[in-house]
């Protein structure tokens, strides 16, 4: 349980998304998130920081497939090829937050908390995440599948939390 009275989310949650808040007010950039296992954990970390308005554009919990489409524009043919828990799904998703936000960083989470769920392709504790960037015109997609394995259905999406969080802190030169 965390020690300071004012949060009842972890600390080492709450102290990375100061230094992600700090980070990029510094950097002068605006961030989003976009969230499905993690429910809006990355949110919520964000927002227990005083002042986070200035920085933190918005939030979307799209749990279900039909929410990455209706809310995110994440097309049918990527879920029913690539599956929600995909990188094709995560990168849509991160566009698509992009598109219907003024933030200059949109990260999005999509993956298998637990304790059911997961196959053999993609066991539970499989979570992908991408990076959108307003002003990167390379095309590259910054994506990246992470295996925690089954720690658990809060220890998942902990770690999942940690991931993104790191994601949005600015590039360094």
């Amino acid at each position: 349980m965390s020690e300071n009275l004012d949060t009842i989310l972890p600390d080492e949650l709450v102290d990375l998304a100061r230094r992600v808040i700090e980070a990029n007010r510094a950097a002068g950039r605006r961030i989003a998130v976009a969230e499905s296992c993690t429910g809006g954990l990355v949110a919520a970390a964000l927002t227990e920081i005083a002042g986070s308005s200035d920085v933190f554009e918005s939030g979307f919990v799209t749990y279900s497939n039909e929410a990455k489409m209706e809310l995110l524009g994440v097309s049918s043919d990527v879920i029913e090829t690539f599956g929600s828990v995909s990188i094709a799904c995560a990168w849509a998703m991160a566009q698509g937050t992009l598109q219907r936000t003024r933030a200059d960083v949109a990260v999005a989470i999509t993956g298998i908390a637990g304790p059911g769920g997961g196959s053999e392709k993609k066991p539970v504790g499989t979570v992908v995440f991408s990076r959108a960037e307003r002003e990167d015109t390379s095309g590259e997609m910054t994506a990246d599948r992470k295996d925690f394995g089954d720690l658990g259905r809060g220890g998942v999406r902990l770690q999942a939390a940690l991931c993104a969080l790191e994601l949005l802190l600015p590039k360094l030169p």
